[in-house]
């Protein structure tokens, strides 16, 4: 994966970047995929860094009329849904807001742990 030079240290940074990248697409974006977006970037931020032994790496471009963003984190587990929650524990509905919001979702193993791609389209 191409890396950006500093991996982001917070969701902030992250969301931050891709806003950056949006604006500077050249095209109009509707400011509800411009809020999706950021949403999807910090869920996927957020859950590497809380859940998954932090962001391994990071990049976000447009390709065409769809935005592209993979985290990559140190843990091989997959995100869960709340219905994947047997023990009582309260979590998933970020990776469940994640799936419906994206256009598309894939999860990679890699050697470290897993990268997480998404795409969302801009039009």
């Amino acid at each position: 994966m191409a890396r950006t030079v500093e991996l982001p240290a917070t969701s902030a940074e992250a969301r931050d970047r891709v806003l950056a990248l949006l604006h500077a697409c050249h095209r109009q974006v509707d400011e509800v995929v411009v809020a999706d977006a950021l949403l999807i970037t910090s869920e996927l931020v957020t859950n590497a860094l809380r859940h998954a032994g932090g962001v391994t790496g990071f990049a976000a471009r447009i390709a065409g009329d769809r935005l592209e963003v993979i985290v990559e984190d140190a843990s091989p587990v997959r995100p869960v849904v709340p219905s994947d929650i047997r023990d009582g524990r309260i979590g998933g509905y970020g990776w469940s807001l994640v799936r419906r919001l994206a256009t598309s979702v894939a999860i990679t193993p890699s050697a470290d742990g897993k990268g997480i791609h998404i795409a969302l389209r801009l039009t």
